[in-house]
C-alpha cells in the first residue's frame, strides 16, 4: 500500500500500522469499503425520497441549469414532492433518528435509576447525594426528612414521565436563559414530551402529510431541543447521580493500551449501565484468579466510543480508540472479547473476529448482530451478567494465536471536566463560579469558547479534521470543549494535558490554562454529555458581562467528521439554542438551495444561531473565529481597554 494512500485513511500512526496488518491478513475494513462504495450523488445532497412504495424518487436540478428557466421549474417526485420538501423531510428524519437514540439512552438510565432507588438493582447506589438533592429542589420534589432512596424514586419517575409528556414543557427547559425560553415559546418550538416530538416527525414525514419545508424544520427543531434539553440531559444528570459526577483524572488513550500478557476485554457502545458492573466484576478476586489459571497475568479493560468516555472519566479505564478504530482493535489479534451495547457498532465485527479469536458479545435486546454471542443485560442481575461477560473473555484467552500486533502508541489525557468541576476549578470550593472565565473572555486573554464534537467518518481522513480544527482554535486563544470520538482524537494528538497549553495555545489562553492548571482542550464526556456544554454556556450567561442569552456569547460549535444522525440532532439543538455550528465532510440538504439557505441564513434571524458547512477544518475553524470576533464586537469587548488608576477625585466623580 502506497504511503500517500495510507495517510489518506488516518493521521494516527497506530491506526496506519494496523491498516497495513489488515491488508496483509486480507481483512476488509471500513476504510476499504468507503473506497469501493462511492456515495449516491443524489442521495448525499438530500434529493432522494424513499418514504413510500412509489419511489425512490430522485429530484436533482439539471446540472448547470440552476439559473435557467428549466432549472427554476421544480422537478417533482411521483406524489408531487419538490426537492425542498424531500430535503426537509430527510433532514427532519435524521433529527428524529438521532434524538431517538440519545433519548432512548436517557430512558434506559431513568428505568435503572428507579430500580436502583427501590433496591431492585443490586450493586447500584446513589453516588452523588448533593446532585440528587439539587435536582430534586429544581424539580419541586419534597426533601424534608425523607431518605435519598425515597427522593430518588420520585426523581426517577418524574424524569421518566418527561418521555411520555403530552402537554406543557420539558422541565429542563427552565435551565436555559430566560430570554432563550421566551424565544422558544414565541417560535412555537418549546418541546412538550420527548417521545411525542420524535413520533410527530415520523408522522409529518409520511407520504402526503407535511409538505412545507419551513414547517417540517420547525418540528425538527422542537424534536432536537427535546433531545438536548430533554433526553440527553436526563441521561447525563441521572448517570452522574447514580455513577458519580466526573472529576479530573489521568487516563491513557490509543490502541497501545492493550496488553499482550493479560486478558483484553473491550467495552464498546454508549450506555454505561452494564459497563459500570463490568469494571467491578473485572476487579473481583474470583475473576482475577480464573484469568491467572488460564495463563494471563490479569484482566485489562479498555473502552471504545462513548462507553469508553463514561468509564474513563469515572474509573480511569483507558480508551482503546474511537469509532473508526473498533475494527482495528480486533486486527491486533490481542482482543479476547469485545462487549457491545447500542449505537455506532459495526456489523462487520463478527466477520473480522472470525479471522482472529475474538468473541463479540451483544448485550441489548435492541442491538443483536448475526454471528455474535448474546448475553442479555438484566439490571436486576447486573453483576451476574457482568461476570458472564468477563468469564467469556477469560475462557477465550488461551485461544489467542501468534498473529498479534499491539502498536506502542498511547497518550496521556486528563478527563472528567463536568460542569461542576469547571465551576469548582475556576472559583474554588466556596466561590465556585464562571466569573474567571467570563473575565478572561472580557479582557481578551481568552477569545471565546468552542465545542468541537462528533464522530469519525470513513469518507474523510480519520482524526485529521478534529485535530487540525482544534489546533487552529487554541492557537487563536479559543478554549475548546469536547465530547465523544472528537475528544479521543484530540487526546491522541496530546492536546488534553496541561503541557499542551504552552506548546499549542496562544499566549492569552496559555496563561489562563497555566494559572488554573487545565489543558487548553477539556474532555467533557460522551455524546449525551453535550448537554454539559449547554449548561456551561448557560452558566456563562448567568454569571454576567457577556449578554443575556446564549446567542450573545462569543462561542461556536463544530462536528468536523460527523457521520451519525445523532450529530445532526446535536447540531440542531445547538443552533436552536443560539450557537453558530459548522459541520464538515458533507451536508445533507445541498440538493435544495431554499432549505440550505433557510438553515444557513434565516435560522440566525429566528434563533440567533445558524448552520454552516465547510469540509476544510482550518477554514471551518476560521469561520468559528470570525463568528466569535463578531460577537465580541457586539459586546464591545473587541478592543483592549486601557488600564486606568483612579485617584480620589476620580472616585468621587463615580458616586
Amino acid at each position: 500500500m502506497a504511503e500517500v494512500e495510507k495517510n489518506k485513511k488516518s493521521v494516527d500512526t497506530a491506526s496506519l500500522e494496523l491498516i497495513d496488518k489488515a491488508c496483509a491478513d486480507e481483512v476488509s475494513l471500513a476504510f476499504d469499503r468507503a473506497e469501493q462504495m462511492k456515495p449516491c450523488p443524489i442521495g448525499v445532497v438530500g434529493s432522494c425520497c424513499s418514504n413510500c412504495g412509489m419511489g425512490p424518487c430522485r429530484v436533482p436540478l439539471p446540472k448547470g441549469k440552476e439559473e435557467t428557466p428549466e432549472g427554476k421549474k421544480k422537478r417533482r417526485g411521483i406524489c408531487g414532492a419538490t426537492a425542498e420538501t424531500i430535503a426537509a423531510r430527510n433532514f427532519a428524519r435524521m433529527i428524529a433518528g438521532g434524538a431517538a437514540a440519545h433519548s432512548d439512552h436517557g430512558r434506559a438510565v431513568a428505568e435503572l435509576f428507579i430500580a436502583a432507588a427501590k433496591g431492585e438493582a443490586p450493586g447500584y447506589e446513589i453516588r452523588d447525594e448533593q446532585k440528587l438533592l439539587q435536582l430534586a429542589l429544581d424539580w419541586g420534589i419534597e426533601i424534608g426528612d425523607r431518605s435519598n432512596q425515597e427522593i430518588a424514586v420520585d426523581l426517577g419517575e418524574k424524569a421518566l414521565a418527561e418521555f411520555g409528556r403530552q402537554e406543557g414543557e420539558l422541565l429542563f427547559l427552565k435551565r436555559a436563559p430566560l430570554k432563550r425560553q421566551e424565544l422558544w415559546r414565541k417560535r412555537g418550538v418549546a418541546p412538550r414530551g420527548i417521545d411525542r416530538e420524535i413520533v410527530e416527525i415520523m408522522h409529518r414525514t409520511h407520504a402526503g402529510v407535511d409538505q412545507d419545508y419551513q414547517n417540517l424544520l420547525k418540528q425538527g427543531t422542537r424534536a432536537a431541543l427535546a433531545d438536548g434539553w430533554g433526553g440527553s440531559m436526563i441521561a447525563t444528570e441521572l448517570q452522574d447521580i447514580l455513577f458519580g459526577t466526573p472529576a479530573p483524572l489521568l487516563g491513557q488513550v490509543n490502541l497501545g493500551v492493550l496488553k499482550e500478557d493479560e486478558v483484553n476485554l473491550i467495552i464498546h457502545g454508549h450506555e454505561p449501565l452494564l459497563s459500570e458492573m463490568i469494571v467491578v466484576a473485572a476487579q473481583d478476586t474470583e475473576m482475577i484468579e480464573l484469568a491467572k489459571s488460564k495463563g494471563a497475568k490479569g484482566i485489562n479493560l479498555a473502552g471504545m466510543c462513548c462507553t469508553a468516555n463514561e468509564i474513563l472519566m469515572r474509573h480511569g479505564v483507558p480508551l482503546a480508540g474511537n469509532f473508526l478504530q473498533q475494527e482495528l482493535a480486533l486486527v491486533t489479534g490481542a482482543v479476547d472479547a469485545m462487549v457491545v451495547d447500542v449505537q455506532c457498532i459495526m456489523e462487520s465485527l463478527p466477520d473480522i473476529a472470525q479471522c482472529y479469536h475474538t468473541k463479540i458479545i451483544t448485550t441489548s435486546p435492541k442491538a443483536k448482530i448475526t454471528g455474535a454471542i448474546h448475553i442479555e443485560f438484566d439490571e436486576h442481575k447486573a453483576m451476574e451478567s457482568a461476570k458472564e461477560v468477563v468469564r467469556t473473555a477469560i475462557e477465550n484467552f488461551p485461544r489467542r494465536g501468534k498473529n498479534i500486533l499491539i502498536p506502542q502508541e498511547q497518550h496521556d489525557l486528563i478527563a472528567g471536566f463536568s460542569h461542576e468541576t469547571i465551576n469548582y476549578l475556576l472559583g474554588g470550593l466556596f466561590r465556585a463560579s464562571y466569573r474567571p472565565l467570563n473575565d478572561n473572555i472580557i479582557n481578551g486573554r481568552i477569545r471565546g469558547v468552542a465545542g468541537v464534537v462528533g464522530c469519525n467518518n470513513a469518507r474523510s481522513t480519520h482524526n485529521e479534521g478534529h485535530i487540525n480544527m482544534v489546533k487552529e482554535l487554541i492557537k487563536n486563544d479559543v478554549l475548546v470543549l469536547q465530547t465523544g470520538c472528537s475528544a479521543m482524537a484530540s487526546a491522541m494528538a496530546g492536546l488534553m494535558v496541561p503541557e499542551a497549553a504552552a506548546k499549542y495555545a496562544g499566549e492569552g489562553l496559555a496563561s489562563v490554562c497555566e494559572a488554573v492548571g487545565i489543558p487548553p482542550v477539556l474532555h467533557m464526556g460522551s455524546c449525551v454529555d453535550n448537554s454539559r456544554i449547554l449548561i456551561a454556556a448557560t452558566a456563562m450567561v448567568k454569571d454576567g458581562g457577556l449578554g443575556d442569552d446564549i446567542s450573545d456569547l462569543p462561542v461556536a460549535g463544530a462536528a468536523p467528521e460527523w457521520m451519525s444522525e445523532k450529530a445532526i440532532s446535536i447540531g440542531q439543538y445547538f443552533v436552536a439554542s443560539g450557537v453558530f455550528t459548522v459541520f464538515g465532510v458533507t451536508w445533507p440538504t445541498t440538493g435544495s438551495k431554499e432549505v440550505t439557505d433557510y438553515l444557513f441564513k434565516d435560522f440566525e434571524e429566528m434563533y440567533g444561531g445558524m448552520w454552516a458547512f465547510e469540509p476544510d477544518p482550518i477554514k471551518a475553524a476560521q469561520l468559528m473565529i470570525e463568528h466569535i470576533d463578531k460577537k465580541r464586537k457586539a459586546l464591545g469587548i473587541d478592543k483592549a481597554r486601557e488600564r486606568i488608576l483612579y485617584d480620589m477625585e476620580m472616585r468621587r466623580d463615580l458616586i
